[in-house]
């Protein structure tokens, strides 16, 4: 029985990330070209060439989606979007604070008590545990046809 890479040894094309996500190549192409969120492994290079998404990227398209599926603006997933990639690896167990002007990555029940205690005018709590769990459960459903790409450990 063949074993699954681990999340930091999976690539995904444009089409996989969309169905990934839940969202459009169309939504997915200005993304990266507005910024938002590039590709970290392999950015397109012309015509023919194919993005391709770290594990990581996935899972910030995929709380992009979920910010903008509660009703909160593009500029305010693009704060929240900073904040996960100052936060490192270890997503499944923080929590995103998001204030009128800022982002806030917490990964303590402390830290979050602190912030909503401390009347930071907190609009949404967004714990990552939900989030990363249905990106999971979705990369386990692709079937052959759709698997991640293996990347080198170099990359």
């Amino acid at each position: 029985m063949a074993t699954s890479p681990a999340p930091e040894q999976m690539g995904f094309r444009g089409p996989q990330v969309c169905k990934l996500v839940g969202i459009t190549y169309r939504q997915l192409d200005y993304w990266a070209r507005t910024d938002l969120l590039r590709p970290s492994l392999a950015d397109a290079a012309g015509s023919g060439t194919q993005r391709l998404y770290s594990y990581h990227d996935v899972l910030s398209l995929k709380v992009i989606k979920t910010f903008l599926d509660a009703g909160l603006a593009l500029p305010a997933a693009r704060r929240a979007i900073d904040c996960l990639r100052q936060a490192g690896d270890d997503l499944a167990s923080a929590n995103i604070v998001l204030s009128d002007a800022s982002s806030v990555l917490t990964s303590t029940n402390d830290e979050l008590f602190d912030l909503v205690k401390g009347g930071q005018g907190v609009l949404n709590i967004f714990p990552m545990a939900g989030v990363v769990d249905e990106l999971d459960a979705a990369i386990v459903s692709l079937g052959e046809k759709d698997a991640p790409v293996r990347v080198a450990a170099n990359l």
